[in-house]
C-alpha cells in the first residue's frame, strides 16, 4: 500500500518479499485470483502478504479500496497495520 500521490515499484516490492520484481497482474487475473475486481480490492480481510509504506504510516486513517470499484473503507493505519501483519517496507517508486 502506497499514498495515492505514490506508486508502487515492482522492484522494490520484489526485495521487500526477497523475490524476483513481481509483474503487475491483468485486469481478469485480479478477479480470479483475489476474487474481487481491479480497482475493488480492499486491503484487509482476506489472505495476502500486505505490505505499507512508511510514508502511509504519516497518516492516523487512510480510505482504502472496500470491495468494489465504488466503495471506500476508513481504517486507522495501525489497525490495518496489525489485523494483516503486515510488512512495513519502502515499496514506492
Amino acid at each position: 500500500m502506497v499514498k495515492g500521490e505514490d506508486r508502487a515499484s515492482t522492484s522494490r516490492v520484489g526485495k521487500a518479499l526477497l523475490i524476483p520484481p513481481p509483474r503487475l497482474a491483468l485486469e481478469q487475473e485480479m478477479l480470479q485470483l483475489a476474487g474481487y475486481p481491479a480497482g475493488g480490492i480492499p486491503s484487509f480481510g482476506f489472505t495476502a502478504t500486505f505490505l505499507i509504506d512508511p510514508k502511509v504510516l504519516e497518516q492516523e486513517f487512510v480510505y482504502t479500496g472496500g470491495g468494489s470499484p465504488y466503495s471506500l473503507t476508513r481504517i486507522s493505519v495501525q489497525e490495518m497495520v496489525r489485523v494483516n501483519q503486515a510488512i512495513v517496507a519502502r515499496v514506492r517508486k
